[in-house]
């Protein structure tokens, strides 16, 4: 089916973001995956290049643009001309908007213009060892002391977490309560921040994900991001739309599996003709195309509802899990129809295969996405 036209102007960014993935982040990606970590002047070229922030007001540097479907663009030219582990989205739409919300003026002029140029890059400080879906169980702590708190704590598999300047951690501050959270800014080169290892990942092998340490780390009060004891409010505000990037890149990644598979059936020949020829080739990959297709249209109507700022958090959940299992199907079936040569890194399909598999787990689990489903649905 025909997608609702996007505005010219839009058009005229997604040909922009298209050529700069083409030229300044696919003949990267290679050096990339084998080092683990994405080059910090990448951020510095799509800061150079608009891409950056790009909902933020002019005042900071932005271009006001706040319709998410510019950020819809950038994930899917990404995830045809880019590379999956180039994590400008996380920077752009998922950390930086927490200044935007619960920043105040001095937070925004602090640190948004360098977010907006790419001179400093963003990362969350969620997750802990014991600690992942659920966020009441989280051990970080923060104590209160005249002008500053100190933090403790571990957090792992953080995005970003070699390249970060900056981190919005998560801490517990009321220890009575579960949700007694609050978000503190962490800078590069503050007392007693230290980075663990670049972990090493079944896929998205260039994106850098580490594991962050907080010893008596003082974080000045002008550092508390949003309410003392609401930051567990202020996480759960911005799920909805995580999961809908989820989703939007779920989907470009499904697409870009099926065209990569498409591809080498029309060309594999097996018993004398193209395995595209194969009945079932042709319904595997019929039965795909049409979940592919009816599943692109409640994603952009979820982008609609989002932009009008009515986006049910559990419509963002069905998106979620929807896209992330079909993306698992697709890429099983790509590897499936390529055979012997699926199994190798050397074609995309593998990688595509290593990539997709963590995106039934990040942004809460498929497991977790059911549940909300399931509360809507049956309580």
């Amino acid at each position: 089916m025909q997608r609702r036209p996007f505005e010219p102007e839009m058009e005229q960014f997604r040909d922009a973001a298209r050529k700069f993935f083409q030229t300044e982040i696919r003949p990267h990606s290679e050096r990339w995956r084998e080092t683990g970590i994405v080059d910090r002047e990448a951020f510095l070229k799509a800061g150079e290049a608009g891409l950056l922030c790009i909902w933020a007001d002019e005042a900071y540097g932005g271009l006001g643009a706040n319709d998410f479907r510019y950020e819809q663009i950038l994930i899917e030219e990404n995830a045809f001309h880019g590379d999956s582990g180039y994590f400008i989205t996380l920077h752009s739409r998922l950390v930086a908007p927490y200044f935007q919300h619960f920043g105040n003026e001095e937070q925004k002029q602090r640190f948004l213009p360098s977010f907006i140029s790419g001179e400093k890059i963003l990362a969350i400080a969620m997750t802990e060892p014991d600690a992942g879906s659920d966020l009441a169980g989280m051990k970080a702590r923060a104590v209160e002391h005249d002008d500053y708190w100190v933090l403790n704590g571990t957090k792992t598999y953080i995005s970003n977490g070699i390249n970060a300047d900056v981190v919005i951690v998560a801490a517990k501050t009321h220890v009575e309560n579960p949700h007694g959270v609050t978000l503190f800014i962490v800078e590069r080169g503050m007392e007693g921040f230290e980075r663990g290892r670049l972990l090493k990942k079944m896929g998205m092998k260039s994106q850098d994900t580490a594991e962050l340490f907080f010893r008596d780390v003082k974080v000045p009060k002008a550092n508390v991001l949003g309410q003392v004891h609401a930051g567990f409010y202020h996480l759960m505000k911005g799920l909805a739309e995580e999961r809908l990037i989820g989703a939007c890149g779920n989907l470009a990644a499904t697409r870009v599996a099926m065209e990569v598979t498409r591809e080498f059936v029309r060309n594999r020949k097996v018993f004398g003709k193209p395995l595209s020829k194969m009945q079932n080739t042709r319904f595997k990959l019929a039965a795909l195309d049409a979940e592919i297709d009816i599943a692109q249209v409640y994603v952009d109507r979820c982008v609609e509802q989002h932009n009008l700022g009515a986006l049910d958090p559990v419509d963002a959940a069905r998106a979620k899990l929807y896209t992330s299992e079909l993306a698992g199907r697709m890429v099983d079936e790509g590897v499936q129809q390529h055979g012997g040569a699926g199994y190798m890194e050397e074609y995309e399909i593998c990688r595509l295969y290593q990539d997709e598999r963590i995106h039934r787990i990040l942004a809460g689990t498929s497991e977790i996405m059911k549940e909300i489903i399931a509360r809507s649905t049956l309580d």
